[in-house]
């Protein structure tokens, strides 16, 4: 609808001052996108596609919206994607809500309508189940968060849900996965499930800036949902300088501090994950079975051995 057709809508008073000033302003947030910020996320978010091939023709996506601000932002870059329409695929935007209070539900729901999402909701009581749970309730959390939205997704005809995962979650994972897991591993870009027949899990953000998608988010003046449980919101709520209350808000002022005096820090963790030499680790597992390093070194030492001896052997 153009201007003149809204400014004559408004006149006859089916458009308000306030619709017509929300749908200004969505043309800028969306127009940021290709603009100010296309280079570093927009950009950012295709590159993950190609380089790991996380849409394919005729997919059905579920774009899973928990109301924060990664999953708001990969929402409108998967509509900015269709836009172009480079690639023939599907969009559905699924958002479970496992407990919110009214008024996070009402912000999500607020969001949506003014970033021209169309969310569809599911009920579960996900917060219900976890609440007394003392060893790792955000692992559980997440666990079964995850599992309902292969459900929805699968019930709705896809055959993939995308998460929002950006670049600093990837880096922050490395870290904590080597420090309180005792192991190197990875946010993968793309996992088949192991309990949904034929539904994959893709994180398109993988390149993303935390702080870009801020950016954008401020420049925008957009409010999202900070946290969700009582524990997130304590986690929101903690002064920076005080002990850290999780793991993983640990592992994010390790790295900003790391940061501070080495800014290629995040780079560095990031590029470790590309850059695995495994003749030189103790150990690792391929496939399910284990490796040691003295595998290939015997079999190096023996091959030496067989050299050495077939030239001793020549000797006349």
């Amino acid at each position: 609808m153009c201007n003149t057709d809204i400014k004559k809508q408004q006149q006859e008073g089916a458009v308000t001052d306030s619709d017509y000033a929300d749908r200004n302003r969505l043309k800028h947030i969306e127009a940021s996108l290709r603009t100010k910020y296309k280079h570093k996320i927009f950009n950012k978010f295709v590159q993950a596609i190609c380089d790991f091939d996380l849409v394919r023709p005729d997919d059905k996506i579920a774009v899973c919206i928990s109301g924060g601000k990664d999953s708001m932002l990969m929402a409108k870059l998967f509509q900015e994607l269709k836009r172009r329409n480079k690639i023939p695929f599907e969009v559905k935007f699924l958002s479970m809500d496992p407990g919110y209070a009214e008024r996070n539900r009402q912000q999500i729901e607020h969001n949506a309508a003014l970033l021209n999402i169309p969310i569809t909701f599911f009920n579960t009581k996900v917060f219900d189940a976890v609440f007394h749970v003392e060893q790792n309730p955000c692992y559980l959390c997440a666990k079964m968060r995850r599992g309902f939205l292969y459900r929805y997704a699968q019930e709705a005809g896809c055959n993939k849900i995308a998460l929002g995962h950006h670049f600093n979650d990837i880096i922050e994972t490395n870290l904590m996965s080597m420090i309180y897991g005792g192991e190197i591993r990875t946010m993968m870009p793309k996992v088949k499930s192991a309990n949904w027949a034929g539904m994959e899990l893709i994180r398109p953000m993988y390149y993303v800036r935390e702080a870009d998608i801020k950016h954008w988010r401020d420049d925008n003046r957009l409010e999202f949902l900070q946290c969700a449980c009582r524990f997130t919101e304590r986690i929101a709520a903690a002064n920076p300088d005080d002990p850290a209350p999780s793991k993983r808000q640990e592992i994010k002022q390790l790295i900003a501090r790391l940061s501070a005096e080495n800014p290629q820090v995040p780079d560095n963790i990031f590029h470790a994950m590309e850059n695995v030499n495994l003749s030189v680790v103790l150990k690792y597992k391929l496939n399910g079975t284990l490796h040691n390093v003295l595998d290939a070194y015997d079999n190096e030492e023996q091959e030496k051995q067989e050299q050495n001896i077939g030239s001793v052997c020549d000797i006349p």
